[in-house]
C-alpha cells in the first residue's frame, strides 16, 4: 500500500449498518432489526478502509444503527488498526460486554456512548432498559481504558437533562460530552413534537455554554452540533469568541455540509453530512473518496451553498451568517430548499427588526448581554426564554 499522505479530513466515518437493536423515537437512520439488503460486505468494508487511508484520514469511524451487530466488524477495526488508522465508534452501549469488550480494548478503539439524559428521560427516547445498558457500558470502557465520549440527541423531552450527561463524563473521565441538535429526518420526520421550539433551543444552548465554563474534577471537551450556538458564544464571549470558534467548535453547519465532512452510509453512497442523505456524491463502490472529494469541492452547487450571502430569509440577512448560516438539511425538511432559514432559530437578525422585514413575536435576541445583562439567569423557564431587541 502506498505511504500515507495527510488528507483534508481528520476523519472519515462510516455508518456500517441500519441494523440496530433499539428502535429509538427520532432516529435519524430509521435503524431496523436487521441490515438493509445493500449493505457493503466485509471485502467491500475493507476496502472502504484502504480508501480511506488512501484519502489521508487519521480515524475510521463507525456508527449505525448500532455497528457492533455487524458481525464482521472487529475484521474490519483489525484491517484499519493494521494499516495505521485510528479507530472511534458509537454504540448504544448493550453489546459492550465479554468478547466485544475485550476486542473493543485490544483494538484501542475510542468508544462513544448515546445517552440521552437520565433513565426517564432516556428510557423515554430510547426505550425501556437502554439507560441501564448505556450506563454499565460506560462503566466498563472507563474500566478498560476506551471511553471516548458522551452522545445527546436535543429533543423537547430531554433538553433539561445536559447536566446528568455532564457528570457521568466528569465520574467515568469521558474525554468529551456531545450535544447534537434534533434534525427531521429519518424516524423523527413523524415526530415533530420532539423537536424543541425555538425558546427551548436557546435555554439550553445558553445552559450548555455556563456547563462549559464550570471548573470540573476532570477536564473533558464540549461538542456541540448546532450552528446557532455560534451566535450564543459570540453573544456570551466576544473577547475569546475567534479563538473557541477556529479552534474548538465543531458545530459549523456550512462547515460539515459541502467542505469539512464526508460520511460514507451502509451501502457506499458517500453524503457531505450525518443527516443529508438527499445529497449523494457517489458511491464507494464506483470511485475514491479522493475523486468524490474532488468533484463536492468543485461543484457549483455547493460552492454557492457554502457562500452564506446565498442564504434567504432571516438567515440571509443576518449579521452571524458568516459564524453560523443555520442548519441547511432542517432548511430543506422544512421548506424544500437548502438556502431558507432555519426554523428553529429564535434570534431576530438586527436588520430584520430594524426594517420590519420580518417578525418573530417570541425571537430571542441576547444583546442584552452587551449592556452587561444575564438574560439566561433572568429567564430560567425555557419557554419563556426571550429578550428584547
Amino acid at each position: 500500500m502506498a505511504a500515507k499522505r495527510k488528507g483534508p479530513l481528520l476523519i472519515t466515518s462510516w455508518r456500517a449498518t441500519r441494523a440496530c437493536n433499539l428502535n429509538c423515537v427520532y432516529c435519524n437512520v430509521e435503524a431496523k432489526r436487521e441490515p438493509a439488503p445493500d449493505e457493503l460486505t466485509t471485502k467491500e468494508a475493507i476496502h472502504l478502509v484502504d480508501l480511506i487511508y488512501e484519502f489521508g484520514s487519521e480515524w475510521f469511524g463507525l456508527k449505525g444503527g448500532e455497528p457492533l451487530m455487524r458481525k464482521d466488524v472487529f475484521e474490519i477495526i483489525g484491517h484499519a488498526k493494521s494499516i495505521g488508522l485510528n479507530v472511534c465508534l458509537l454504540t448504544n452501549g448493550y453489546f459492550v460486554d465479554g468478547g466485544i469488550l475485550n476486542n473493543l480494548a485490544k483494538y484501542e478503539v475510542y468508544t462513544s456512548v448515546s445517552i440521552d439524559g437520565s433513565q426517564k428521560a432516556n428510557d423515554a427516547l430510547r426505550g425501556e432498559g437502554s439507560y441501564k445498558a448505556a450506563l454499565s457500558a460506560i462503566q466498563k470502557l472507563s474500566k478498560a481504558g476506551v471511553l471516548n465520549g458522551l452522545s445527546m440527541a436535543i429533543t423537547s423531552i430531554n433538553y433539561k437533562e445536559a447536566d446528568h450527561i455532564v457528570a457521568l463524563a466528569e465520574e467515568y473521565g469521558a474525554r468529551f460530552v456531545w450535544f447534537n441538535h434534533l434534525l427531521p429526518c429519518g424516524r423523527a420526520r413523524g415526530e415533530n413534537q420532539l423537536e424543541p421550539t425555538p425558546q427551548q433551543y436557546e435555554w439550553f444552548l445558553n445552559h450548555i455554554y455556563d456547563l462549559m465554563h464550570k471548573t470540573y474534577k476532570k477536564k473533558f471537551d464540549f461538542h456541540i452540533h448546532c450552528p446557532f450556538f455560534a451566535r450564543v458564544f459570540k453573544e456570551r464571549n466576544p473577547s475569546r469568541f475567534w479563538e473557541w470558534f477556529n479552534n474548538e467548535f465543531t458545530g459549523k453547519c456550512i462547515y460539515f455540509l459541502f467542505g469539512g465532512y464526508l460520511s460514507v452510509l451502509e451501502n457506499g453512497d458517500v453524503i457531505p453530512c450525518f443527516y443529508s442523505e438527499g445529497l449523494k456524491v457517489g458511491n464507494i463502490r464506483q470511485k475514491t473518496l479522493k475523486e468524490m472529494w474532488e468533484e463536492l469541492q468543485n461543484s457549483e452547487f455547493y460552492k454557492k451553498l457554502k457562500n452564506p450571502d446565498n442564504l434567504k430569509g432571516k438567515c440571509g440577512v443576518c449579521e452571524y451568517r458568516y459564524v453560523c448560516g443555520g442548519c441547511r438539511t432542517r432548511a430543506f425538511a422544512h421548506t424544500g430548499d437548502w438556502f431558507e432559514s432555519d426554523q428553529a432559530c429564535a434570534y431576530t437578525p438586527l436588520s430584520a427588526s430594524k426594517n420590519s422585514l420580518h417578525t418573530c413575536a417570541e425571537a430571542t435576541n441576547i444583546l442584552e448581554l452587551r449592556k452587561g445583562k444575564n438574560v439566561y439567569e433572568a429567564n430560567k423557564d425555557p419557554d419563556k426564554f426571550t429578550a428584547k431587541t
